[in-house]
């Protein structure tokens, strides 16, 4: 089983400053087939992870749903500033 939080932390972890400031949670979610990701980092670094209309955040995305594969579960990524 692939560690999800692990995995998006590994992505992001490159794209950002201030690695020290940035981490992930699992949330619990009303859909039990859905599987909820939080990204916190500080306010530059989260501009820097969405990315221009959204194509960096997208493109983690798509890569976090083949990550998640294995779980048969549909996976969200929700980024939040401090």
């Amino acid at each position: 089983m692939v560690d999800l939080e692990k995995t998006l932390y590994d992505l992001c972890a490159p794209l950002v400053e201030d690695k020290n400031s940035l981490s992930v949670k699992t949330m619990t979610s009303t859909n039990e087939n859905e599987i909820l990701l939080y990204v916190y980092a500080n306010n530059e670094d989260v501009a820097r992870l969405i990315g221009r209309h959204g194509s960096m955040a997208t493109s983690l995305r798509q890569m976090m749903s083949i990550a998640a594969r294995d779980e048969h579960k549909r996976i969200s990524v929700k980024f939040e500033a401090y």
